[in-house]
């Protein structure tokens, strides 16, 4: 589990974080978002022992940041920003040479290193310098070197940056597996798709504080209810549009139109829609597809760090996201 409480850091009168709380049980991932410069590899730095806190604390599998950092470097894997390879090094004796700072006996440290070293397809490069490896090959050993020892929390800082396509899908499933395999995960990202799909949980971050905590879902939800309603269908069904108006709860949908597409917003999609496609079939329309789309994270996170004239969100989603954040942190703090 990694926990933080209040953490804040200063340097001079600078404040990179401020007063951040929350937790990461074991079997969840924390997704930490933010515009650059907003606090997250701070957060993370904090969390992974490397530097202390101004204010606040912090524990990591059950270590104290402050009393006992180098036991929270011994159970965490981190992947900064900067890998910082040693790259004259090859491969297999820079993994070696972490093992060993690790205390990892030999035999274990051989078996760990071929297993990573053949997870990350990088086995024709064991006799190469790293000096010589691409952006997405040294990703790849610092992902390598975090998961080593086999930590018991993860700080990720965007893990798949340089990676091409099937490599990131390899490195987010592992990432699935070890959230799945009782670790804690926190992900720093700026990749909104890769935070929906692997995170428990949502911080977003902007000038040190966290302005949204939550799921990605009740983000969303919170932002705003409505959903919009797109119906395709089989040939163009002249009448359709109008017969949208007459069920209640159905809203204008912003945007161009196909001829054999029907649009509309409703806050009620589980009671509207049933509706709609019913009255619609009745009527002799040939239904072909109906999807329902809710405010994307994409969406939540331009309201959180942006004015709601910027996003073209209501003031009042913007609203109803600060008191959940309110809520969120008061609750964690009890």
């Amino acid at each position: 589990m990694i926990e933080a409480r209040s953490l804040t850091r200063r340097f001079g009168s600078f404040t990179a974080v401020d007063d951040v709380s929350f937790t990461v049980p074991d079997g969840a991932l924390l997704a930490l978002l933010g515009p650059n410069g907003a606090g997250k590899t701070t957060t993370v730095r904090m969390l992974g022992g490397l530097i202390a806190p101004s204010v606040g604390d912090a524990t990591v599998s059950g270590f104290d940041v402050r009393a006992n950092p180098s036991a929270v470097r011994a159970r965490a894997g981190l992947v900064t920003d900067a890998p910082g390879l040693y790259e004259q090094m090859s491969l297999p004796a820079y993994l070696d040479f972490f093992g060993a700072l690790y205390g990892m006996p030999q035999p274990r440290r051989r078996q760990r290193i071929d297993e990573l070293i053949e997870f990350f397809e990088l086995s024709d490069h064991r006799r190469e310098r790293m000096s010589g490896f691409s952006k997405g090959m040294k990703q790849k050993v610092a992902l390598a070197r975090a998961l080593l020892h086999e930590p018991t929390a993860l700080f990720l800082d965007e893990p798949t940056s340089g990676l091409d396509p099937l490599a990131a899908r390899a490195v987010r499933d592992l990432i699935t597996n070890l959230k799945h395999s009782s670790r804690s995960v926190i992900l720093c990202t700026h990749d909104l798709d890769e935070a929906e799909r692997l995170a428990d949980t949502v911080a977003i971050m902007s000038k040190g504080r966290i302005v949204a905590l939550g799921a990605p879902a009740a983000l969303r939800a919170r932002t705003s209810p409505e959903a919009t309603v797109r119906i395709t269908l089989a040939e163009p069904f002249a009448q359709g549009q109008a017969m949208l108006t007459e069920v209640a709860g159905t809203l204008p949908a912003e945007g161009a139109q196909a001829a054999d597409t029907l649009m509309y917003r409703t806050a009620r999609p589980q009671e509207v829609n049933p509706q709609v496609v019913e009255r619609l079939v009745t009527a002799g329309a040939r239904i072909v597809t109906v999807s329902s789309e809710t405010r994307s994270l994409e969406d939540v996170y331009a309201a959180a760090v942006g004015s709601p004239q910027e996003t073209g969100l209501t003031s009042s989603g913007a609203e109803s996201l600060n008191g959940a954040v309110a809520a969120s942190q008061g609750s964690e703090a009890q």
